[in-house]
């Protein structure tokens, strides 16, 4: 069903300040090559994690959507679709990394880590060529799953055909299932083993948990900005909110329950080869910044949205996403700072510029994508469901 009389054009956007973003990026990660390599290659792996977890959040968000036969979000389902556009982004960092400075991880700089008896298969799955082909199997197979299914929803602005959201449908619930053992695998390979005498089966649903929380951040910040500027006027409304900050409350009670029982299990059984992780970042002047990694992802999301006033309100559902992806950077700071670069926590112009940079290349790769499609898919058949949703 094809909805008329839409506007369909992206806002323009002045993108000088996020040029000027990247440009302040890529300025800290040459000066840092030379003056702080080791601090600059552990924040360019929380950057490129960063990324691909953002990207392949929009990615799921979608696949979801389908594979559910949702209707309620297809009117700004573009904005998840153009976030897909950071995941080869944040593929090239981490293959950059791996390549060009693999040191990062113990495993590989420790000459005694592989003469150590008891790691046995461990020693196998940490062999370079294969952690790297490992890599660019889960950023390939990603990337061609985002092409595909999006692809679909373009081609069916174009031609209206049913088919294509069948199609999408089957795509999608294949997609849920790989990427369910791809992202559980690549978060124990690119942040777990920083040390890899360490290990937590629940760390990949850990990851999991922030990556989505903090992706519907971002769809959340971008859904009101179009709904401000113009494309979603009339067309998002407060119901669409309020079931966005549903999502983004119960994600982030998600993200505080793994949190726990990770955690829960770790201290009670008192191995010391287990509790080593946490005795680390619970001692010192990380301490507080593990219980500010607490309030960001939790407590401010969760007694901030448990009204349905707070959810359906523009304004205080984006600075609780804003919160939100303040605390997704301070969590992965966390995985990664003690484990690669310091024994105390580093916060500086390093860490800002590549805050800066990472801002400025997302806005304007999100954008760019947006800039190639009709902002409204205007043939999907579930779109008259979708603006008239809870009317």
């Amino acid at each position: 069903m094809r909805v008329q009389n839409l506007n369909l054009t992206v806002p323009a956007v002045n993108l000088n300040v996020y040029k000027f973003f990247c440009l302040v990026g890529i300025l800290t990660v040459v000066a840092g090559f030379f003056l702080a390599p080791v601090r600059i290659w552990s924040n360019l792996l929380l950057v490129s994690f960063s990324l691909i977890a953002l990207g392949l959040s929009g990615l799921l968000f979608i696949a979801i959507q389908y594979a559910t036969s949702a209707g309620w979000c297809v009117v700004f389902r573009r904005v998840a679709e153009a976030m897909t556009a950071l995941i080869p982004i944040g593929g090239i960092g981490i293959i950059a990394i791996l390549i060009l400075h693999p040191s990062i991880y113990p495993w590989y700089s420790d000459p005694a880590f592989h003469g150590t008896e008891h790691l046995g298969f461990k020693q196998h799955w940490l062999s370079l060529p294969f952690f790297i082909g490992r890599a660019i199997f889960y950023i390939i197979t990603w990337t061609l799953f985002s092409r595909a299914i999006i692809r679909n929803s373009r081609l069916q602005d174009e031609d209206a055909s049913p088919l294509r959201t069948k199609s999408n449908v089957r795509l999608s619930a294949f997609f849920i299932v790989v990427f369910a053992l791809t992202f559980w695998l690549a978060s124990f390979d690119w942040i777990m083993s920083l040390e890899p005498k360490w290990f937590s089966t629940m760390f990949g649903v850990y990851n999991f948990a922030g990556m989505f929380q903090s992706g519907l951040a971002v769809i959340i910040i971008l859904v009101v900005w179009l709904k401000e500027k113009g494309p979603f006027q009339g067309l998002v409304t407060g119901e669409h909110l309020h079931d966005l900050g549903k999502l983004l409350f119960a994600f982030s009670t998600f993200w505080m329950y793994i949190w726990f029982c990770q955690y829960m299990l770790i201290w009670y059984a008192n191995i010391p080869e287990e509790a080593v992780y946490f005795t680390k970042r619970m001692h010192g002047a990380w301490k507080p910044l593990m219980f500010l990694n607490l309030f960001l992802n939790w407590v401010v999301p969760f007694f901030a949205l448990l009204s349905s006033r707070t959810k359906r309100n523009p304004i205080i559902i984006t600075r609780v996403a804003i919160a939100v992806l303040v605390g997704r950077w301070l969590d992965l700071y966390l995985m990664i700072f003690p484990s690669s670069f310091s024994k105390e926590p580093v916060a500086g112009f390093w860490e800002a510029g590549l805050i800066l940079g990472t801002i400025g290349l997302a806005f304007m790769m999100i954008k760019r994508k947006l800039d190639t499609a009709p902002i409204i898919p205007t043939s999907d058949p579930y779109l008259s469901e979708s603006i008239h949703h809870h009317q």
